[in-house]
């Protein structure tokens, strides 16, 4: 649970959305009765459910296999091109340079690099060099710049510019160099290497999420 003090023009679907929680739980958790109505100034209670895993539907996963990730595969389906909406400005644009780095990499079939393609969106978007393996940017990412966010997978993936970092996959490289990914902000999609457009907590292990700081 954490605190947000709210600013003018503030809504609590926009803070829902940013936040990765419910309108409804918002209102819930802060005894607001009309949800139209919220004034700045005033603190809101923010917290997140205990879900941890999500499957948006679709029967293929990325096949992942090689390399400084976990690599290799198939397309998992999702728009592209599309402009991320909510979540922060620094986050649209961390997610932006993401979608970029992966159409210039793999496009939709993995090249085993997710580090690589997680870490160019980060220095792309916002100038900050972090080195490491898919399951060692989370200890590497500067914490003067990103946040450790309590949130499941599902909540995460409906806002732009969130890290996702997974300690290992089911792959037999997936299980050492694990898999690491920025959130598009459309619900189901995330960008490394590549894009994979159904990210699931399947046959992944070791879930956590970081939000850049504005």
């Amino acid at each position: 649970m954490s605190n947000y003090r709210i600013r003018p023009g503030d809504t609590l679907s926009a803070l829902a959305q940013r936040f990765g929680t419910s309108v409804q739980k918002l209102a819930r958790d802060n005894n607001i009765s009309n949800p139209d109505l919220i004034f700045s100034g005033r603190t809101l209670r923010i917290g997140h459910s205990g879900r941890d895993s999500f499957d948006a539907g679709g029967g293929r996963q990325g096949v992942r296999g090689g390399g400084n990730g976990v690599g290799g595969g198939a397309d998992v389906g999702g728009p592209m091109g599309v402009a991320p909406t909510g979540g922060t400005e620094k986050g649209r644009r961390l997610a932006e340079a993401a979608r970029a780095a992966a159409m210039g990499m793999g496009g939709y079939s993995s090249q085993g690099l997710c580090a690589t393609g997680v870490s160019r969106a980060i220095r792309n978007s916002m100038g900050i060099g972090v080195s490491g393996n898919g399951n060692q940017i989370d200890n590497n990412l500067p914490r003067d710049k990103f946040r450790q966010v309590d949130m499941s997978l599902e909540e995460a993936l409906k806002i732009p510019g969130l890290v996702l970092t997974w300690e290992a996959t089911s792959t037999r490289l997936g299980s050492i160099y694990g898999h690491t990914a920025v959130t598009l902000g459309d619900g189901h999609s995330s960008a490394s290497d590549f894009i994979e457009r159904n990210t699931t907590n399947n046959g992944r292990t070791g879930f956590k999420v970081f939000m850049p700081i504005e």
